[in-house]
This record gives structure tokens, sequence and C-alpha cells, in this order.
């Protein structure tokens, strides 16, 4: 066989299982407590296969604290490294424990990056600058307010309070991995809570910035998210932009995947309502 019919790994991709002890929202169609169900086949699916790490894309939980200690435990079954992002329903919690979010679910620090091959994923905190997520009387909060109301004064179709943004820091340490993953000859794929493109309601709302600085860089290839639980789909210069469809969603199908990186082409295997896709590179 061909070189380019073996990949060089593979990873899962979990995105907003959203879990609580609630009953469901069923106008929404969401199940919230479903999804201890609907995680554990899912980690069931990914101890069956070879691979170099899952990544779940943010909202673990549906804002009540205590249940971390419900879903926490069902990932300790995973035999992969185990690797999260947060969103906005993770920051749904009492204003004192904004600060213990990130600790709660073991993340080395509110963003950051690491090494596969010759890949760099870039993992972003999406809710840096937001309403919710910064503690109260952080400047970042009234920073929010004023990013927000400017985007609505221009009818903005993103202006929502369930969105956010990166601060001006973060966005300059994209910047830098972009240009040193270059400078290595790696490709990047950059992971976040929140959209970017194609547009849509559920976008950061420094959308523009980030995707114009993901275009400027041949070697930024594909950014995936969750958050829009529809999920969504689109391609911009040379990165695909993948929004991988909620687990909460739905009673009782299921919705995660696997990604396999070849040299040519990065391909999705979906399950449930996850769709599969073939993003050439």
């Amino acid at each position: 066989m061909p070189s380019s019919d073996f990949p060089l790994f593979r990873f899962g991709i979990i995105a907003d299982p959203q879990y609580a002890a609630i009953a469901p929202n069923v106008a929404m169609d969401r199940y919230y407590a479903n999804s201890l169900a609907k995680l554990a086949e899912a980690i069931e699916v990914f101890n069956g296969e070879e691979l170099s790490f899952v990544m779940t894309l943010g909202d673990l939980i549906d804002g009540i604290w205590e249940s971390f200690d419900n879903i926490l435990p069902v990932y300790e079954k995973l035999r992969h490294e185990n690797l999260f992002l947060l969103g906005n329903h993770d920051f749904a919690v009492p204003v004192e424990r904004l600060a213990f979010v990130s600790a709660r679910v073991g993340m080395p620090s509110p963003y950051y990056a690491f090494s596969h091959h010759s890949w760099r994923f870039v993992v972003l905190n999406g809710n840096e600058v937001s309403t919710s997520a910064p503690p109260e009387g952080h400047p970042y909060r009234k920073l929010a307010a004023e990013r927000l109301a400017a985007l609505a004064a221009t009818g903005a179709i993103n202006a929502h309070r369930w969105n956010a943004s990166l601060s001006d820091e973060q966005f300059a340490w994209l910047a830098a991995q972009l240009e040193a993953a270059e400078a290595a000859g790696d490709r990047v794929i950059v992971m976040n809570h929140y959209p970017v493109y194609p547009p849509n309601e559920h976008d950061m709302w420094d959308r523009e910035r980030i995707v114009g600085l993901l275009s400027g860089h041949d070697n930024a290839v594909a950014y995936f998210c969750g958050h829009n639980h529809a999920g969504n789909y689109g391609r911009t210069g040379g990165c695909h932009f993948v929004n991988f469809k909620g687990m909460v969603d739905t009673e009782k199908e299921n919705a995660f995947a696997l990604v396999e990186a070849f040299e040519d082409r990065l391909e999705i295997r979906g399950f449930g309502r996850e769709e599969c896709r073939t993003l050439a590179l």
C-alpha cells in the first residue's frame, strides 16, 4: 500500500456533552442527563482504537458545579491522553467557583499548545474576554461589555452574550504559535470552543481578526470547534473550519468523531449525528 494509506496518527473529538442531572429542554432537543451514557459509548469506541489523544471541545457541564463530580469519572475510563478546553456553559457556575474551573478539569493552563509528529495543536481559551467567565471585577468583564456593545451597534449576527473573544495578549500568542510552527515546518490545527467561520450567530466576537490571521498562514490547515450544536463547515484560504455537533442534542443519537492525519489530508470519521469528511491539505 502507498504510504498515504497509513495515517500518521489518530485522535478523538467530543463536543458539548453539557451534562447536568436535570430535565431535558425538549424545545431545544437537549437531553442533559443522557450525556453520561453517550460519553461512555464514545469512550468505548475510542478505547478500541490506537489514538494519540482525545479532545473535548468545551461545555462538559451545563453550569452546575457538582456535575463535574459525575462526568469526570466517566473520562477516567479512557485509556488515551485526555485533553480539555472550556466552553461558556462550563463557566455558568457560581461566581466564587469561576477561578477554579480550569483546575477542576486538570488543564495545564487556560490556553496551551502541544505537538504530535510535525503537527502543532493550538488550544485556545475562547472565554477569556466574556461577560461570564472572568471573575467579578476583572478588567476583562468590562472589556467584554464594551466589545459586545460595539458589535451590537453594527447589527452583527454574533453580538450575543453567549459568545466571547480573545484578549489581545492571547491573540498575539496565537500569532506567535503560528509563526513558530511555520519556522519549524509544522502544520497547525487550532482548537477552540467557539466557531469563527462561516459567519454564524454563534461566532467569536473577534472572528474577523482570527480568520484573517489563520488565512495568512499556509500551515494553518484546520480549525476545530463546538458551541453551535447543529454543526457547520467552511473553508477559506487553505484552512478548513469544522464545527462538530453537540453530544447533548437529541434523546438517543450520539455525536463524536475520530480524526486521522495523513500527509495529504485529514479524514474525519463521524459517529451518530456527526458527519464524515475528507479535508484535503
